[in-house]
């Protein structure tokens, strides 16, 4: 096509298709549209922003990477600052891979930094270097917080996504399958809201909330001394900040073993007794915590155990390793062994909270989130799960 025929059927003029072709103008909204149209095809197929048009945004990077420049990022915002989550090893999958929402173009490293200090930042890496205060007042922490903060990284994210999208985004971290149900299921009904959600146990979650990266912290903690779930180690975390607790389910925790259960298991001494290799989670989990008590209990010394250090990081790979014959037995939970079709020996009943601190709950991203624990259809999914009490999801179990 020429293109004297092109601007024909666009409708505009032949000097306006050859001033587009070699970049001499910006072609208007309504050019865009009729040269679209003209050749059956999306304005998208046709123009889009350059890398160095790209907007950037600063924000604060997570964790640690081994090579921060032009790494992948998931982006949100938390309160007033930008947050960037790296997509390095498992937190880049779910199933499937997770589309970028930006790449670090520039990385200031700052470790050991002074809360109460402002630190000027300049970036280099042939971006346009500048400099701002790292700490702004507005970022101020609380009293009782710590007054330190050790490798914080700023980075420069160009974004590949949009703007809109990346604002409505709630971020939540816990380690119950359950929760990427939830995701799924808010997002589906709240087409415009997007839920980041990352893997992690509730010691970590909950630290994670306490630093403002996350919105909300998924976890399942007993405290035996009191008797109490989860609310002694939130009060305890947060230092005078406010926060609510909403109960997700009540979940049966025990011994996950092979179809049959071959080997007679009853209790955890039963573990020792018969010599069985056992799968867990790493220090402080949940899991790993309802281990140590049971084994306290019955007075069986850790080390006892055989392969008590074999560590996996999530419930399905406790699930596989017993599946597979890799372990004799594993701590996870009811929905686990239904999923895997093994055998399940309970030991604790658990109510598994949502924390989200007080100062996020008027968000629109939160609200929806939280909201959906009351739809009939989303309580539907978590009861054909099984092994969940949901008889009191979604009530607000304390405020602290």
């Amino acid at each position: 096509m020429s293109q004297q025929e092109l601007a024909n059927i666009a409708g505009v003029t032949r000097q306006t298709i050859g001033a587009v072709e070699t970049g001499q103008c910006a072609p208007s909204v309504s050019i865009s549209l009729r040269l679209a149209k003209a050749l059956d095809c999306q304005v998208e197929d046709l123009f889009w922003l350059g890398e160095e048009d790209l907007p950037k945004i600063e924000a604060i990077l997570v964790g640690s990477t081994p090579n921060l420049r032009q790494s992948q990022v998931s982006l949100a915002r938390i309160g007033d600052r930008w947050i960037a989550y790296p997509l390095l090893n498992r937190d880049a999958f779910r199933i499937e891979m997770i589309p970028s929402d930006g790449e670090v173009v520039a990385v200031n490293q700052q470790t050991a930094i002074s809360l109460g200090d402002s630190v000027a930042l300049a970036y280099p890496c042939g971006e346009a270097s500048y400099a701002q205060p790292l700490v702004e007042k507005n970022e101020r922490h609380s009293e009782g917080e710590a007054q330190s903060q050790t490798g914080t990284n700023k980075v420069l994210v160009r974004l590949l996504d949009d703007m809109d999208k990346l604002h409505n985004t709630v971020v939540i971290a816990g380690c119950t399958p359950v929760l990427s149900v939830l995701a799924r299921a808010t997002e589906r009904w709240h087409p415009k809201l997007r839920v980041h959600y990352r893997f992690a146990h509730s010691k970590p979650a909950l630290s994670s909330l306490c630093q403002g990266e996350i919105h909300i912290a998924g976890m399942h903690l007993y405290d035996p001394q009191t008797g109490e779930h989860n609310i002694p180690f939130v009060r305890e975390a947060l230092a005078g900040r406010s926060a609510v607790l909403i109960t997700l389910g009540v979940w049966q925790e025990g011994l996950l073993v092979p179809p049959g259960n071959p080997m007679g298991v009853k209790t955890v001494s039963d573990l020792v007794e018969f010599g069985a290799t056992v799968v867990t989670h790493e220090v402080g989990s949940g899991n790993r915590m309802l281990l140590e008590r049971k084994l306290l209990e019955e007075r069986v010394p850790f080390e006892a155990v055989k392969r008590f250090d074999h560590i996996v990081h999530n419930h399905q790979d406790v699930g596989l390793c017993v599946a597979s014959g890799i372990a004799d037995a594993g701590i996870s939970t009811a929905s686990i062994a239904a999923t895997f079709g093994l055998g399940f020996i309970p030991l604790h009943s658990a109510r598994y909270d949502l924390v989200i601190l007080k100062e996020y709950l008027q968000e629109a991203p939160v609200q929806q989130f939280i909201n959906i624990l009351g739809n009939r259809l989303v309580r539907s999914q978590l009861q054909i799960i099984g092994g969940y009490d949901i008889s009191k999801t979604g009530e607000v179990i304390a405020n602290i």
